[in-house]
């Protein structure tokens, strides 16, 4: 795996902190590079101004020939630069107006009427420099830095003073800066990568997570990102915004095409189901038509008299049984009252009692509702008792009827053990239910009926309540 291949907690890290670094070392580089011809330039100027300061007074000396006086003069500053170094001044040579040693701080080193080009490679080339000059300062750099001014009095070319500095004379200046910068340049580095080391791993651990959420896409629905991950709201918190305005609306799909299945398995079991229930009827009523014949118009023995009346009773519960299978919410029935949902209550307030729950029963119509009374009680009766037997022994159960707006509420709740999510997936459909006493009609019957009145029905179950709200309009066909 390449350097641009790392994961970015370490990749803008390790980027930020490479380009405060290196950007650092070019400032403080091309600072110092600026500071060492700063400090070279300025040593020069405090040469030449100490040159032309002796020149001033080295001219008596040299107009009247006092070469004692002119050697006192220029080896005073030599001896207080011994005492303290300022000037980093080595030697000084005096020159008579043709090139001569006139006098030096070492006459040894530099005897006096010697040709300045006998002294060495360096003063052969400051003569010939000297004769093609026109009375200008020169500055001459080789293994030293040799500093010539011109002694001029009243318009005539006494001779010329010679500085010379060691080859490194401003490295003494120059390592006290190296060594302020470099210490600044630490100190601003060590601020600087920790912050940067933050930052980077302050922008990295939002787009790490978003990175884990969407290769979760096309497997299941992605988790949300924690509140606040990036708060701000700049292109980045506008991509988390993006992210969790898709994530809803992929939550909204998948809601949709479960419900869509859901629906249309729904539908293709009323389906099948009416049409095995037909088909059922047709011979079931025969059956019981050729038994109610056989009783009316035959002799029967003893034998034939007791089991007939057990064959009639099998074959209507068969067809008690087909009958809930066929839901024909259009059939005619008069608009529902206060009294049809008070007598529910009295119908099943034995069945509440005898098992102790402990029932609250809220009725708010007040008028007539223009709602199929039958097709409304049946939907209340399979509810009520559903929860009645959902709550158990000393359980509890509400049912709130009221309206609102044009629609008819019905709340039904218990706390009983609560809905699975994987029997909520089938909760509506025949031969599903929720307890051991029935085959699960009740509630595939209830939502037939709910659709057919153009309504809907929503269930919430928790650990401890379970409530079904039906919204049925009011108007609806009958």
């Amino acid at each position: 795996m390449g350097l641009f291949d790392l994961s970015l907690r370490h990749k803008l890290p390790l980027w930020g902190g490479l380009l405060i670094v290196v950007t650092a070392l070019a400032i403080t580089g091309s600072n110092l590079v600026l500071t060492r011809e700063s400090i070279k330039k300025n040593m020069l100027v405090r040469s030449e101004i100490l040159g032309r300061s002796l020149s001033r007074t080295l001219y008596s000396a040299i107009s009247q020939d006092d070469v004692w006086r002119a050697y006192e003069i220029i080896n005073f500053p030599i001896s207080a630069e011994a005492r303290h170094p300022s000037f980093q001044l080595e030697d000084m040579i005096v020159l008579d107006a043709k090139n001569r040693v006139f006098i030096s701080t070492q006459p040894k080193r530099y005897p006096l009427q010697r040709d300045l080009a006998s002294l060495g490679s360096e003063f052969s080339s400051l003569k010939a420099r000297l004769e093609q000059n026109d009375g200008r300062m020169l500055v001459q750099e080789s293994g030293r830095i040799l500093l010539a001014i011109p002694l001029v009095a009243e318009g005539m070319n006494l001779g010329t003073l010679v500085l010379l500095h060691p080859g490194d004379y401003y490295q003494t200046s120059f390592d006290r800066v190296l060594k302020r910068n470099t210490w600044t340049t630490l100190v601003v580095l060590l601020i600087l990568l920790p912050l940067t080391w933050l930052w980077g791993r302050r922008m990295a651990s939002p787009l790490l997570q978003l990175t884990e959420r969407m290769a979760e896409l096309g497997q299941r629905l992605p988790a949300p990102l924690p509140e606040r991950v990036y708060p701000h709201g700049d292109e980045l918190g506008r991509l988390f915004q993006v992210y969790e305005q898709m994530r809803h609306e992929l939550s909204d799909k998948e809601a949709l095409e479960r419900q869509i299945v859901k629906s249309d398995r729904l539908a293709a079991l009323g389906r099948l189901t009416a049409s095995m229930a037909h088909e059922i009827n047709n011979p079931l009523g025969g059956l019981l038509t050729a038994v109610d014949t056989l009783k009316r118009h035959s002799r029967l023995d003893p034998i034939q008299a007791k089991v007939l009346p057990l064959l009639e009773r099998g074959l209507a519960q068969i067809q008690d049984i087909v009958a809930t299978l066929l839901v024909e919410a259009k059939a005619k029935s008069r608009n529902l009252t206060h009294q049809d949902v008070e007598d529910v209550h009295t119908l099943l307030a034995q069945e509440a009692k005898k098992r102790g729950v402990d029932w609250k029963w809220h009725n708010d119509l007040a008028d007539t509702i223009v709602l199929p009374a039958t097709l409304v009680r049946q939907v209340l009766i399979n509810l009520v008792l559903n929860a009645v037997q959902a709550a158990g022994e000393q359980g509890r159960v509400s049912a709130h009827i009221t309206t609102s707006g044009d629609n008819l509420l019905i709340d039904v709740g218990n706390d009983g053990s609560g809905i699975t999510p994987e029997l909520m997936e089938h909760l509506f459909e025949p031969f599903t239910g929720l307890n051991e006493e029935g085959q699960g009609l009740g509630l595939w019957i209830t939502y037939q009926i709910v659709q057919q009145l153009h309504g809907h029905i929503e269930v919430d179950s928790l650990d401890d309540w379970t409530r079904f709200v039906v919204t049925l309009p009011t108007g609806a066909p009958e």
